[in-house]
């Protein structure tokens, strides 16, 4: 049989001339701007002019461009060789959802492949509504749009898988080596406003499972660790702690800091400029002794090797949608769990 892996992911501008068409796509998007038509277009436009000056200067530090791309076309490339040896036909490709390769792009690509089934493997971890359940949604119209109607199935989440937790792990242990005496860890996630996790949406649950699973596989005594979150944009009350405010902590209590991208498993700029760069210097003048930061885990073999048994699995069985590790994991309170939305379609 043949099948069709798709990883979905964010997407970034590759291109300094594409930071604003890129910024009106992601503010455009109803999971983003909850404001109905024709409000939220127009809204995006004047965003992404705003903001635009800023997040040039951003990409412009990291070389003009953002590397998600071509980052992501290496995992695919990773994950494509590592299901070559089974005993279906896979071919991998790669979905982003505000910029290109866009859903519409991708699904005529593997309309054209014309797989027997295909599985929708996105590349965060953890579920939330803003970011899997969007790029769910705008892959279901893409694949309409063209007519591909090869049966599908889609894997929600995987904050706990073992393979994905064993990367993680690997990265931290590697960032912490040379670091002498107590020190602490602080697992750095993308923000959500309160309302959106107050509305059901299972992201910061599903991010605290991740940490403290990453947690569990350090030694005992490298177990000081804080999640707090990061790249709040806007007037709107978003969860924390921050990870400015836990650079601050640590600065007061002169602890040493190993910045872990809990939520991120590519280099981007909230990685190579947020991290990398300005929450370096906040911690310099914040007084912290060192400032790790641990790299994504990219094309980790554990973390292909998680990609790979993800779409094996879910491949392998009668579901439509799956948690990675098979069920449903998050309590019954939250309402905008993946397994819940598609039980009300």
């Amino acid at each position: 049989m043949k099948f069709a892996a798709v990883l979905l992911n964010l997407g970034a501008p590759d291109r300094l001339d594409a930071v604003e068409p890129f910024l009106a796509n992601l503010f455009s998007d109803p999971a983003i701007i909850r404001l109905p038509w024709p409000v939220r277009p127009l809204l995006a436009r004047l965003i992404a002019n705003r903001r635009g000056p800023k997040a040039r200067a951003i990409y412009a530090a990291i070389g003009g461009g953002s590397p998600l791309r071509a980052e992501t076309a290496a995992q695919a490339n990773a994950l494509e060789h590592a299901l070559a040896g089974e005993r279906d036909q896979w071919r991998v490709f790669v979905a982003m959802r505000y910029w290109h390769p866009m859903s519409d792009e991708t699904a005529r690509a593997v309309a054209t492949y014309n797989p027997d089934h295909v599985v929708l493997l996105p590349l965060y971890p953890q579920f939330s509504t803003t970011t899997t359940a969007s790029s769910f949604a705008a892959w279901t119209k893409a694949a309409e749009g063209c007519g591909l109607k090869a049966p599908t199935q889609r894997v929600c989440c995987y904050p706990t898988d073992a393979a994905w937790v064993a990367a993680q792990a690997e990265a931290t242990l590697a960032a912490m080596v040379g670091l002498e005496g107590p020190h602490r860890i602080l697992f750095s996630a993308h923000g959500l406003p309160e309302r959106v996790v107050a509305a059901g949406d299972p992201y910061q649950w599903q991010i605290e499972q991740t940490a403290a699973a990453v947690a569990a596989r350090l030694p005992v005594e490298r177990r000081d660790w804080a999640v707090c979150y990061q790249s709040k944009v806007g007037p709107l009350r978003w969860i924390g702690p921050s990870t400015e405010s836990e650079i601050a902590r640590a600065g007061h209590e002169r602890v040493p800091v190993v910045i872990v991208p809990i939520s991120f498993v590519s280099e981007h700029s909230e990685t190579l400029v947020e991290l990398d760069i300005t929450y370096r210097a906040l911690a310099e003048k914040a007084g912290v002794p060192a400032y790790r930061r641990a790299r994504a885990v990219g094309t980790a073999p554990d973390f292909i090797g998680a990609l790979r048994g993800l779409v094996v699995r879910i491949a392998a069985s009668n579901a439509a949608i799956a948690a990675g590790e098979g069920s449903r994991l998050c309590p019954g309170n939250y309402a905008g769990c993946g397994l819940t939305l598609r039980d009300r379609n």
